[in-house]
Order: C-alpha cells, then sequence, then structure tokens
C-alpha cells in the first residue's frame, strides 16, 4: 500500500466524516419522524432489543470494515461516529417510548428531544438533575445504560484501536 498524500488524507477524512455525519443525521430524522408515540409495553420492549441487536450486529460490521479497509484509521472514525449515535437513538427511543406511555416515569414527561438531551448527559456522565427516573424500572434501565456507556466508551473503543491495528499490520 503506497503512502496517502496530505491532500488524499484530508480528501478520504472529509469523505469519511460526511458520510458518518449523512448517517447520524439519518438515524436523528428516522428518531424524530417514527411512530414511536404509539404501542405497548411490549412493542417498547421489542424497539429496545431490536435497537440493541441492530447496535451490536453495526458494531461487528464495523470492526469487520475496518479490518478490511486499506486506511483503517479513517475507517474508525467513521466506525464510531455511527455507532455511538445509533447507541443513543436506541436509549432516547425507548426514554420516549417510557414517558409517552408513562408521564410519570421520569420527573417530567418527556418530548423527543427531552429524551434526546437525557440520554445524551446520561452518556456524557454530566447528569444535571434537571430530568430524572421517577420509578424503580426505569431507574434500572438508566443504571443499565449507564453500564453499557463504559462498555461503549472502553471496550468499544479498544476493539476498535485493535481492529485498526490488525488493518494495518494486513
Amino acid at each position: 500500500m503506497q503512502a496517502l498524500t496530505a491532500r488524499r488524507r484530508r480528501a478520504l477524512v472529509t469523505l469519511g466524516l460526511l458520510r458518518a455525519g449523512a448517517t447520524a443525521l439519518l438515524l436523528v430524522a428516522l428518531y424524530y419522524v417514527l411512530p414511536f408515540d404509539r404501542g405497548s409495553t411490549s412493542s417498547l420492549v421489542l424497539v429496545l432489543v431490536l435497537g440493541l441487536a441492530a447496535l451490536v450486529a453495526t458494531t461487528v460490521w464495523q470492526v469487520r470494515a475496518i479490518v478490511r479497509s486499506p486506511y483503517p484509521g479513517i475507517r474508525a472514525t467513521q466506525a464510531l461516529a455511527t455507532v455511538v449515535p445509533l447507541f443513543l437513538i436506541v436509549f432516547a427511543t425507548t426514554y420516549f417510548m417510557l414517558s409517552f406511555q408513562d408521564p410519570s416515569s421520569f420527573s417530567e414527561s418527556l418530548s423527543r428531544s427531552d429524551a434526546l438531551y437525557f440520554t445524551i448527559t446520561t452518556f456524557a456522565t454530566v447528569g444535571l438533575g434537571d430530568v430524572a427516573p421517577t420509578a424503580q424500572g426505569v431507574r434500572l434501565l438508566v443504571a443499565v445504560q449507564v453500564l453499557l456507556d463504559l462498555v461503549v466508551l472502553g471496550l468499544g473503543i479498544k476493539v476498535i484501536i485493535g481492529a485498526v491495528r490488525k488493518g494495518r499490520s494486513s
């Protein structure tokens, strides 16, 4: 493999970030337009399970793409910019649906934007306290998200770095 020129590297990074940004925008757009304000508890569980399964499948696919890529470092940036927004959208959707089905699940009824905000502040470990889970089951779900946040940040980044190293050595 020949070395990248600075111009080619910038073009690949820019293209990759544009692709990842478009993916993130598509995920957010789907989050705002899909009818998550209907359904039952079983549909809520189904959305969470399918969302987590999609997250795992996307992560596996992204790791394989990193290993196979001629430029694994650039591909890893795209992977992170895709997997993290998907992770956040899965939990924001779950929180929105929970709040819609039982407005007393949180300290206030959550709009889609409120649910996304809560998910991001929880992920970033900021936890401003203006929105808080009040129901025991929801508190447990938020605790699961916090634990998965650590997995995504710790293990996820380690796996991606390992894939980059493996891709570079191939």
